[in-house]
């Protein structure tokens, strides 16, 4: 698949890491609502979601969308059960 001009420019995205019990690392991007992937290494799921986020985009920039989301950050929650 050919990769389009329609995004120019660079862009920084916050990626949450996590790793799941069989081992796999999974990364999404809370600023792209959907938008995940996962690598059986840390390389490979950071080398995925940067694919991710540009197909992301991509068909963000055909469909027109223009309803964005502001990433805020992550925060920690006590709770007690």
């Amino acid at each position: 698949m050919e990769r389009s001009n329609i995004i120019s420019g660079s862009m920084e995205f916050d990626v949450v890491l996590e790793k799941d019990d069989a081992g796999w690392f999974i990364a999404s991007v809370p600023a792209l609502k959907g938008c995940h992937t996962q690598g059986k290494t840390k390389k490979e799921a950071l080398e995925n979601v940067k694919e991710a986020i540009e197909l992301y985009l991509e068909v963000k920039a055909e469909r027109n969308f223009k309803k964005d989301i502001s990433f805020v950050g992550i925060q920690k929650v006590t709770v007690y059960a």
